[in-house]
């Protein structure tokens, strides 16, 4: 019952619908009273709505066309197309409605606005508005096309198919002007080969004579000749800052998630791709620790990976809701031997939290901790910077605003 009122009747529909109904309900008691002649006109007026409307309705497909990417925060704008299929039937009044459950985290805007006619093998768009709340991966449900002809009283789905749309949702966040990072460079096994795109050679930085146990691969037969003796050559591993974005997504409690997504969180991720964002713009190498039920890791190396697909990953991060600190942090310290620096994006500071960032120190890594808290920490801070490189709280309502300009 509740998908006939919803769906198959329009508003002018149910006014005549709740008026049958009445008419019915008082015509019982005679067939000599004129509410009852009253009553089988609307019956005959529904009947040949119902049984025209399926007759006449054309076959339909739809196609959506919605951008690839937005950011939270921002009104999508997309169009689906609406082709008529039929050899012969022209539909009359066509428009379209998402009867499939919506995210809640995508609004949508006003209704598209009804086809009046829609010849044989012609095309018509109808404009869709959707304001997303919060980042993430989502699916725009199908766009069912349907005709309310005749007398816009009654639905009739059209035949034919639509399509899923598919949209991501980046994280909304203000640039920082730069970042200061504490610790120095560490030495990348496999040179720039393992952190970049085209496969270079460490570098080359002059000849020698041949020493026992050099590769054959590197003498210089050229000056070998001109000289008269073995040389080979030289080269230099490189050094680079590798940056650790370890971030933390344990939320406690069993709160049901509100459609624009923990506060806490999304400022936690707002930031984390401000800094991601700053790291992009030097000579760093990043990889990212989403310490969720496992620790999740995406190395991004020297030039391999946009900062786009960064943000790809933090759109699709979903909140931990129980502790794992405790499986996360062991895992961790297996990663950081090639670390220079670590930067923890935290929730909450905690003794879990304290035992990850103490394990990172211990590796011989700078540690510089940013907290997202509107609250005083479940832990106090002190003496925290006796071991840690930096400690700075911020307030998720100055994340949002962009109150910041050095991270």
């Amino acid at each position: 019952m509740f998908y006939f009122w919803r769906t198959k009747l329009t508003a002018p529909g149910r006014y005549a619908f709740l008026g049958l109904t009445v008419a019915v309900l008082m015509a019982m008691g005679s067939a000599l009273l004129p509410i009852y002649h009253f009553a089988c006109v609307l019956i005959a007026l529904f009947f040949w709505v119902v049984v025209g409307g399926f007759v006449l309705r054309p076959k339909v497909s739809v196609v959506s066309h919605f951008p690839e990417k937005a950011s939270a925060g921002q009104t999508i704008r997309g169009a689906f197309t609406l082709t008529n299929r039929s050899r012969f039937l022209t539909g009359y009044d066509i428009s379209g409605l998402f009867f499939d459950k919506l995210s809640s985290s995508l609004q949508p805007g006003p209704q598209p606005l009804v086809i009046d006619a829609l010849a044989p093998g012609k095309s018509a768009d109808l404009e869709v508005e959707l304001k997303a709340l919060r980042r993430g991966a989502y699916v725009v449900p199908r766009l069912q096309a349907f005709s309310t002809f005749p007398f816009n009283l009654w639905r009739t789905q059209t035949r034919g198919v639509s399509q899923l749309g598919k949209l991501l949702v980046l994280p909304r966040f203000h640039p920082a002007e730069s970042i200061t990072l504490p610790g120095s460079t560490r030495h990348q096994p496999g040179g720039i080969m393992l952190t970049s795109h085209i496969g270079e050679s460490p570098e080359y930085i002059g000849n020698r004579e041949y020493r026992p146990g050099d590769s054959m691969r590197r003498i210089d037969f050229r000056s070998w000749g001109r000289l008269a003796k073995p040389i080979v050559r030289e080269y230099q591993e490189e050094y680079y800052s590798r940056i650790a974005l370890v971030f933390d997504t344990f939320i406690p409690g069993k709160r049901k998630e509100p459609p624009g997504g923990f506060d806490n969180l999304e400022a936690a991720i707002s930031l984390a791709a401000a800094v991601a964002d700053a790291l992009a713009r030097g000579e760093y190498i990043l990889d990212i620790f989403a310490a969720g039920p496992e620790l999740y890791v995406f190395r991004s190396g020297r030039h391999t990976t946009h900062f786009e697909s960064v943000l790809e990953i933090l759109s699709c991060i979903d909140a931990c809701r129980t502790n794992p600190f405790a499986t996360v942090t062991p895992a961790l310290a297996d990663e950081l031997g090639n670390i220079s620096t670590v930067l923890c994006v935290l929730l909450d500071w905690d003794a879990s939290r304290e035992q990850l960032a103490r394990a990172a120190a211990e590796s011989g890594c700078s540690v510089k901790i940013l907290i997202v808290r509107d609250a005083p920490t479940t832990q106090p801070l002190d003496n925290v910077e006796a071991w840690a490189d930096s400690v700075t709280v911020w307030s998720p309502e100055a994340i949002r605003e962009g109150r910041y300009d050095v991270l």
